[in-house]
């Protein structure tokens, strides 16, 4: 059986490190907006691979149902406290842990 922690190391290895500015590792959980994470070419490689190693049919899952993703600007803060309103929905770890219990995608 698949657990979330098999999901979230395969993520963690199959996506780029993302670092902040201060070069200090920004871990990647199950709840991290992956649009945010990654970008969507990494994704989609990664979602491949997913498919193939969970043996999860993702053949349903439409990407343009989560892209493109708007990425606030880095001073944004600094002029508006407004969340950044977004049209698409988030993709996270989790939904492909839930997936993968599931043995096919439970999304869109």
């Amino acid at each position: 059986m698949v657990i979330n922690e098999d999901i979230l190391n395969f993520f963690r290895k199959e996506l780029p490190v993302v670092t902040s500015l201060r070069l200090k590792i920004i871990p990647l959980d199950l709840d991290v907006i992956l649009q945010e994470y990654a970008e969507v070419e990494d994704l989609a490689l990664a979602i491949d691979k997913y498919s193939e190693k969970f043996n999860i049919d993702v053949s349903s899952l439409n990407i343009e149902n989560y892209f493109p993703w708007e990425i606030p600007w880095f001073f944004r803060d600094w002029f508006t406290k407004k969340p950044v309103k977004q049209s698409k929905e988030p993709l996270t770890v989790r939904m492909f842990a839930e997936s993968a219990k599931a043995g096919r995608w439970l999304y869109d």
